[in-house]
């Protein structure tokens, strides 16, 4: 497995965030800091999954969504803002896409996958890692650039 369509598919998030200036989110939906931090969780959950995967052991992955925006909130404060966000990840996204160039054959091992987004997907099922991995390319990542997209002043 190579990470080319996740890196350009977190290119285009960054060419979203970086130099750029956000309003506020429309009610009950996420701020474009929130985003970011959700980004970035999401991200470190992600590593766990694949370098356990790379070490012969089994994970389960629950992408968190937006149900846990007190600890959005704790991550945005401690990164400082939206730049810290940025910059942080910056890191856990590179520091994915290595991984993932790492996979080989694990790519195909079976992970327990709970994912949510909005009404356009729900899973509770065991998919193998590179399909899970397809999805935050193909719909995760881009949904939330998306609301990035729409909060730019």
């Amino acid at each position: 497995m190579e990470s080319g369509g996740l890196r350009r598919a977190y290119d285009a998030v960054f060419a979203e965030i970086d130099g750029a200036s956000f309003g506020p989110p429309p009610e009950g939906q996420l701020s474009a800091e929130q985003i970011v931090a959700h980004l970035v969780a999401n991200d470190e959950l992600m590593i766990q999954a694949t370098e356990a995967l790379l070490a012969g052991s089994t994970f389960a992955y629950y992408d968190l969504d937006d149900m846990h925006r007190p600890q959005l909130d704790a991550l945005v404060a401690e990164q400082g803002g939206l730049r810290g966000l940025a910059a942080l990840l910056h890191g856990t996204s590179e520091r994915l896409c290595e991984l993932v160039d790492q996979l080989g054959l694990a790519a195909e091992t079976p992970v327990e996958t709970h994912l949510r987004e909005g009404f356009d997907l729900n899973v509770e099922d065991t998919l193998p890692w590179s399909r899970t991995l397809d999805l935050h390319t193909r719909v995760h990542l881009p949904k939330h650039q998306a609301q990035l997209h729409m909060l730019r002043t």
